[in-house]
């Protein structure tokens, strides 16, 4: 390919995107369905050790047990998202979690924790009617990719690693996914990975606001790709906070999550007075209300100056026993050990923390797309989780809709649909000189100065409580910042360099800070994990809509509301639901 820069070209029947639970399951299943298929995995990690799903702790929630039933777990869905799921999409989350996770089992080998008669143990989360989580201590996430991997590995799938995806390539008439442009991290060249179909799966990642629960290299690349190629997205004002990510002051890894599960076995929460707060907020289910509801209550304890010292709340496991605590959470304790807290015996720092998008691409139950030839599934795709998704359904979603589209994709890629399209003539080399643009400047702006405005900046305005002046202020300034990333200046070559990959991160990052401050912009009520201190209240009576958006030609949001489809269970059923 000729221009400024050499691209190499690589080709495959199935290019994968992503390395987490959704994409190892898509590439498994797809193999198996058309053993034939040539697929491509790409990934910015090592392969099997990066991503989300490797830091699930708390669980897989799916029903098992016989006093449990579809329809429990339907409703609980159904109520923590505030009634604006994609009831199609809920529905199959719930009844193909029970066969998906019996196959992580017996395909992929993983191995849950059991009760003494040997069957599968499930402990309690927030917001469910029945303790349904299926978990490997608290470290699930390690169990479920490590033994993906290795079935990938078995059945000689490529894998590219730390190859990392810049952009969906499109065809001629824009409606066609052909494959993506990659950059190979450590030689810092750039591929071409032309494919007949292609799978987004790369796991969301708000690591643009100042406390995050994802590692460093989530950095939303698969929300910025699908925007910035034209698909469909929807529910972008939908960004969870955990409630309890760790204060660690200076750390990377400020942010990371104390799970779910250690509130549904009963540790307290309190805020700098002492006070058990969330009997206030919540009183019938205290600390094992849902996330939104404890992440908000925290928030408005700390702003209205009950914050512990260390600038949020505590949590406090030490009234279950220390030997409860060190058998049941010992991925944790590690954890807050490490930072010199004792998870065991006393009080543990904690702030609510940027978690996960329940907005995303628009999928059918294949998986499908808005484009041609593309599929998503995970944290990249919407509407499974309405406005606030269940602690235990996170791992769920990707496990079951990584099996969905791998069966969908599998079945697509036959006779006429295994051609390749031919991608836009000049959009690489569009691409290459636009995004190498920073490595050749004499002077410009600095790209971690840059990110860390626009953390402040979206975690202040666009964070837990939401206004319309903030939101308003926060769309001038995003679009300011956006500017600054057109300037940036970074030194050093391409291979390994970090400059370069946060300069990268940053055309996601605001692309999908502008989506989320856009479409939180439209929703003048509270709803699930969006708070409006200017519309407290939730209101069915004009509520009751998805956001769908797509990007302009001037780069920014164009909007339309769409009425919730009560398919299979009506607003009065969801709103009269008691857990």
């Amino acid at each position: 390919m000729e221009g400024k820069t050499m691209v190499q070209k690589v080709t495959a029947d199935l290019l994968i995107i992503g390395m987490g639970a959704a994409s190892m399951n898509c590439a498994i299943y797809a193999h198996d369905k058309n053993p034939n298929l040539d697929i491509l995995i790409v990934t910015k990690a090592i392969a099997g050790k990066g991503g989300c799903s490797r830091m699930v702790q708390g669980g897989f929630n799916v029903v098992l047990n016989p006093k449990d039933s579809h329809e429990k777990h339907l409703m609980d869905t159904l109520k923590g998202g505030q009634y604006i799921n994609d009831q199609d999409l809920a529905l199959t989350l719930v009844e193909q979690a029970t066969p998906t996770v019996k196959e992580l089992e017996t395909v992929s080998g993983c191995f849950f924790d059991r009760n003494p008669d040997g069957t599968i143990h499930q402990k309690p989360f927030a917001g469910q009617s029945f303790d349904r989580t299926v978990h490997k201590g608290d470290l699930t996430g390690i169990e479920i990719v490590s033994r993906m991997a290795e079935q990938v590995m078995k059945r000689r799938i490529r894998v590219l690693e730390e190859v990392r995806a810049l952009e969906l390539l499109l065809d001629a008439s824009g409606q066609v996914v052909t494959g993506a442009l990659l950059l190979d991290i450590r030689r810092g060249e750039f591929l071409v990975a032309e494919a007949a179909a292609t799978m987004v799966g790369t796991g969301g990642g708000p690591t643009h606001y100042r406390f995050h629960a994802p590692g460093p290299e989530k950095t939303v690349d698969g929300l910025g790709m699908l925007y910035r190629a034209g698909a469909l997205m929807k529910d972008m004002e939908m960004l969870q906070f955990h409630p309890t990510g760790l204060i660690v002051p200076g750390s990377v890894v400020a942010g990371a999550l104390l799970e779910e599960g250690l509130r549904g076995a009963g540790a307290h929460l309190f805020n700098g007075k002492g006070e058990r707060y969330m009997l206030q907020y919540a009183p019938d289910v205290a600390e094992r209300a849902t996330r939104d509801v404890v992440s908000r209550s925290s928030y408005l304890e700390m702003m209205q100056g009950r914050a512990c010292p260390e600038g949020g709340v505590h949590i406090d496991a030490s009234h279950l026993g220390a030997d409860f605590v060190l058998r049941n959470f010992p991925g944790m304790a590690e954890r807050c050990r490490q930072f010199h807290y004792d998870l065991a015996r006393a009080r543990v720092p904690v702030s609510p923390s940027a978690h996960f998008f329940m907005g995303g691409a628009v999928i059918d139950t294949g998986c499908r797309a808005s484009l041609e030839k593309l599929f998503v599934a995970g944290e990249d795709a919407g509407g499974v989780h309405g406005a606030n998704r269940l602690g235990g359904n996170g791992i769920c979603d990707s496990c079951v809709y990584g099996r969905q589209a791998g069966k969908s994709v599998g079945a697509f890629l036959t006779g006429s649909e295994l051609a390749r399209k031919e991608t836009r003539r000049g959009q690489v080399e569009e691409l290459v000189d636009r995004l190498t643009r920073p490595l050749v400047r004499d002077k410009g702006v600095n790209p971690f100065e840059v990110r860390r405005e626009l953390q402040e900046l979206n975690w202040n305005k666009v964070g837990v409580a939401r206004n319309a002046e903030d939101l308003d202020a926060a769309a001038t300034e995003i679009e300011r910042l956006a500017e600054a990333v057109d300037a940036l200046r970074v030194t050093g070559g391409r291979p390994y360099n970090m400059m370069f990959a946060v300069a990268l991160d940053l055309r996601s990052m605001i692309d999908v800070s502008r989506m989320v401050a856009a479409s939180a912009r439209q929703r003048d009520e509270t709803r699930g994990a969006h708070f409006r201190t200017d519309f407290p209240k939730q209101r069915d009576d004009y509520g009751l809509f998805n956001i769908l958006l797509r990007r302009g030609e001037d780069g920014l949001p164009r909007m339309e509301k769409t009425a919730v489809a009560f398919k299979h269970k009506s607003v009065e059923a969801c709103q009269s639901y008691k857990k």
